[in-house]
């Protein structure tokens, strides 16, 4: 009898002490939540934390770039598309959301499926309802800085939509497309330039304009954007697709496995950007924490450490947002409130090709399906021809000019150099725009291909060579070279 009573009072303590601590959570403002899988009083796990009211969170922002033109490309407007549906259904507003992308892919005449992109072998269409905001010509790295500050006084065509955040706004910024040590592309010179993407940052940071940011880059040697420049007391949190000196990697190809419907003749997606968008669709995003996808996307990213065929996802800037739930940068949708926070298990490696070689697979299918008689299969032949011919002369002419520059000895060693981690890519950032010019105006277009040589032309700066030097220099590697003989096929290509 003394047993029964004894664990009747014990069993009602529990239940007390349980009451009590919802009770004193619930004063807190906490939304913790007790673990209902495992015995006991168990405190709030990290994916459990407290969530923030959408009316003490204010506005969320997002702005979404591709940054390529041509169908080759295909990949980077559908990532960017993919992202859009994503945030929409997260409840962010369209009139939130400012989308930039050249659209000419979901009407290219090589489009399968006119008027639908899809970023997945088995995906639904993802451009129906995107915002025409920065299209074409207006694609510019000059409209996303004005945009990023909120200046509309600075844009140059486009729908006019801008960031017109408030000190307690987040915004989320996306990127996608091919870039170099230094820079990010865009389908309308010039580049970006890493250190004019950060001042216009700090700027944004100085207006007060913002409480915190999140930015996800995915281009080849995107770590080299942030790298030694990226300042950690803005409230911004970045991460990228790779490291300062590898690629990233583009994945659901042709031949592939997945692979795309049998009609398609170019890559869908690119790794990182489908790992943390499947991932965000996958999860309860009021439970799961920026850190959480990071690691996620870091794991999927470098394909289960098979690096040969993948990347290293970088962060930079201030580590502590990575505690915040995902929900306040890229919104919750309520389909998902019983999904968990994280998959425990592990994917097999996925099948990828680096984004600079892409261009050559999308032209060797176009090559492989065309029909002898038309005339095409010739054509599309000179095409391949000729973009490897300016592959060659680009490799050749920059190992030249670092000869010319620095002598047989030391050419090659010091345009490859790599400075130490933590270290900016270049000191005068003026300089390297201007090496990037010169050699422009003498040995022809860099293409998408070519901003791999930015770290030579970064070196030949801190090399201290002059102005006059490297000209001299691009004139002896280049003589006899038309500037202006080339054109990329994925400048717009005509099947």
């Amino acid at each position: 009898m003394e047993t029964h009573k004894f664990l009747f009072l014990l069993s009602n303590y529990a239940l007390f002490l349980v009451l009590l601590l919802s009770f004193l959570d619930l004063q807190s403002g906490s939304a913790s939540r007790l673990n209902p899988f495992e015995p006991g009083i168990l405190l709030p796990t990290e994916e459990d934390a407290s969530e923030v009211d959408d009316d003490q969170i204010g506005t969320r922002w997002a702005v979404l770039v591709a940054g390529s033109r041509g169908y080759g490309n295909y990949r980077h407007q559908a990532d960017v598309c993919h992202a859009y549906q994503l945030l929409r259904k997260g409840g962010i507003k369209e009139e939130n959301i400012i989308v930039f992308m050249y659209d000419d892919i979901a009407h290219h005449q090589l489009n399968p499926r006119k008027g639908v992109i899809i970023n997945h072998p088995q995906g639904e269409d993802v451009y129906a309802g995107v915002p025409k905001d920065y299209t074409g010509e207006h694609v510019t790295a000059k409209n996303l800085y004005a945009v990023l500050l909120g200046d509309k006084s600075a844009l140059s065509g486009g729908s006019g939509k801008v960031v017109n955040s408030t000190a307690n706004d987040r915004i989320f910024v996306y990127y996608s497309d091919h870039g170099g040590p230094g820079v990010l592309g865009m389908p309308n010179l010039p580049f970006l330039y890493a250190m004019d993407f950060i001042e216009v940052l700090k700027k944004k940071h100085a207006a007060g304009s913002y409480e915190k940011m999140v930015i996800y880059v995915e281009a080849c040697e995107s770590g080299s954007i942030f790298e030694g420049i990226m300042p950690d007391d803005i409230n911004v949190y970045v991460t990228t697709a790779s490291n300062a000196q590898e690629n990233s990697w583009g994945t659901y190809c042709p031949g592939m496995d997945p692979s795309p419907p049998p009609e398609f003749i170019t890559c869908l997606g690119d790794l990182y950007s489908v790992a943390w968008m499947e991932d965000s669709e996958t999860h309860n995003l009021k439970r799961e924490t920026i850190k959480q996808q990071y690691r996620t996307v870091k794991e999927r990213t470098s394909n289960y450490n098979t690096y040969t065929a993948g990347s290293h996802v970088m962060e930079y800037g201030n580590s502590s947002l990575k505690t915040e739930k995902l929900y306040l940068y890229q919104g919750f949708d309520p389909a998902n409130v019983n999904l968990p926070p994280v998959n425990a298990h592990v994917n097999a490696p996925m099948e990828v090709v680096n984004q600079r070689d892409a261009e050559l697979l999308f032209m060797w299918q176009m090559y492989k399906r065309s029909d002898e008689q038309s005339g095409k299969k010739a054509q599309i032949l000179q095409q391949i021809k000729e973009t490897i011919k300016h592959r060659s002369h680009l490799d050749n002419s920059i190992e030249l000019i670092g000869t010319l520059l620095f002598g047989p000895q030391k050419g090659s060693t010091v345009l490859q150099s790599v400075r130490e981690p933590g270290l900016p890519l270049v000191d005068d950032w003026t300089c390297l725009k201007s090496m990037v010019r010169v050699f422009e105006t003498y040995c022809g277009s860099l293409t998408q291909y070519g901003m791999k040589h930015m770290r030579a032309f970064a070196n030949v700066c801190n090399g201290g060579v002059s102005h006059a030097s490297m000209e001299e220099a691009c004139i002896a590697a280049c003589s006899g070279h038309d500037a202006g003989q080339w054109q990329p096929l994925n400048r717009g290509y005509s099947a």
